[in-house]
């Protein structure tokens, strides 16, 4: 099974939500925090540049989802 890639800000409920789901079902994932690392927001902003909601999960470099259950936390300027 891949690893994921877990975008998301430690200001938004929501990527605390995935978060836990992913430990709940066991799932290997790496976690970056997109408003304290600019670094990991220009990586998730070169798979899709219109993106600006988390959290975003990544597997095999590809947006395989944005938010959670519907919802997401819109991300302030840069």
């Amino acid at each position: 099974m891949a690893t994921l890639e877990l975008y998301g800000s430690s200001h938004c409920p929501h990527t605390r939500e995935l978060r836990e789901w992913l430990e709940w079902t066991r799932r290997d994932f790496q976690e970056y925090d997109v408003e304290a690392d600019p670094e990991a927001r220009a990586r998730m902003q070169a798979l899709d540049s219109t993106v600006r909601t988390v959290p975003v999960l990544v597997e095999e470099g590809k947006i395989i989802q944005v938010g959670w259950q519907g919802r997401g936390c819109i991300l302030g300027p840069e």
